[in-house]
């Protein structure tokens, strides 16, 4: 029988498959490596072939789309659970059949690689942060303390490990000096990949038409490139802020509407850059941008990081219009906060009659 289906269980170094019939019924698994895998797909009919959106997914279903498969990968929430992994392959082989079922584009060597500089950056941010807590820390114990400031405290460290009448062990002031140190080399290590970054903004045309909207810069340009490409994952701005994270939970029932708190669903790193992003202009000049009198009425109402995190959404439904539009952001001050709204949805490709503030109420298109 042919095998028209297949479901894989991705894991390390084995894989396991489960092969469909036309009907939906098993009529096949195999265990096999990595490079059995490889062979046996080259070797079948072109076939619907289903895995979780994990580490190594993108690799594998770019490899197997070569061989003229097509691939699909599922986001992990819509895959079950507490199986073994055969079960797993099934499950995973049924839900690609699936007429809604929403899948995770297979993402390319470049979005692979603007994606690891990420992740580096981040986890060094991670531990410059560990490092001067732990400095804080020690320094508190002795009854040094320090107001609030990763600068403030970095230019006066040097004073600290030279003041002889301070309460410092010897012991300490050593631990001291090698954290100082760790510091001054997780900065430079910083710097470095955020000068790369840089470097590929400028020379990506996306990137530099991303940067043109207001509290986008070299980091989030890069970083949404990364995470949705060219954006065509999402019909409509409001999917790709729901997939964000940035809209209200729901928890509705009996036809009563019940917005809780922010979803936080999809990707976290870049929904936090996109309200640092928000957070940036909200402390600028108004009257430079378009939506300034909204975000002035809004804050006359709303709670600073309510206003943070609607800025945040605006911002990310017009980056992905610009993203997918191919325009540039021009800015258009306006008096009327409702009037600015119309002038945007023109300059960014935005259908008319698609409100920019219309907070969404439901996610799509998630992805890894």
């Amino acid at each position: 029988m042919k095998i028209c289906t297949i479901g894989i269980d991705l894991g390390k170094t084995v894989f396991h498959l489960i092969g469909l019939d036309e009907h939906g019924k098993v009529i096949g698994k195999k265990k096999c490596s990595r490079s059995q895998l490889l062979a046996y797909t080259a070797n079948i009919p072109a076939a619907l072939i289903g895995m979780e959106a994990c580490c190594g997914s993108h690799h594998l279903g770019a490899a197997l789309a070569v061989q003229g498969h097509q691939v699909r990968l599922i986001p992990p929430q819509f895959v079950k659970s507490n199986k073994n992994d055969y079960n797993d392959a099934e499950a995973i082989a049924e839900a690609v059949l699936r007429p809604r079922m929403r899948f995770v584009p297979i993402k390319t060597n470049d979005q692979l690689d603007l994606q690891a500089l990420h992740r580096v950056r981040d986890r060094l941010v991670r531990r410059r942060t560990g490092i001067i807590n732990q400095i804080r820390a020690f320094l508190l114990e002795r009854g040094i303390a320090f107001r609030a400031g990763r600068v403030y405290l970095r230019s006066h460290m040097a004073a600290i490990l030279e003041d002889a009448e301070l309460n410092l062990s010897p012991l300490l002031r050593g631990l001291l000096e090698q954290l100082w140190e760790e510091w001054k080399i997780t900065e430079s290590r910083i710097e470095e990949v955020t000068d790369q970054l840089e470097v590929i903004a400028d020379q990506d045309t996306s990137c530099t038409r991303l940067q043109s909207v207001p509290g986008v810069g070299p980091l989030v340009s890069t970083a949404l490139v990364a995470a949705i490409g060219n954006g065509s994952a999402f019909t409509k701005g409001r999917e790709f802020s729901a997939w964000l994270g940035l809209v209200p939970r729901q928890a509705s029932t009996g036809g009563k509407p019940k917005l809780l708190g922010i979803s936080k669903r999809g990707n976290s790193y870049l929904r936090r850059l996109f309200i640092h992003g928000a957070r940036a202009i909200l402390i600028r000049e108004r009257k430079k941008y378009a939506f300034g009198g909204w975000m002035t009425q809004l804050e006359s109402r709303a709670h600073a990081n309510v206003v943070a995190v609607a800025v945040a959404n605006k911002l990310a439904r017009i980056a992905w219009a610009v993203l997918v539009k191919g325009v540039n952001y021009r800015q258009t001050p306006t008096l009327s906060g409702s009037n600015c709204e119309g002038n945007m949805a023109a300059q960014s490709g935005i259908k008319e009659g698609q409100r920019l503030h219309d907070v969404p109420l439901s996610s799509s298109t998630p992805g890894k």
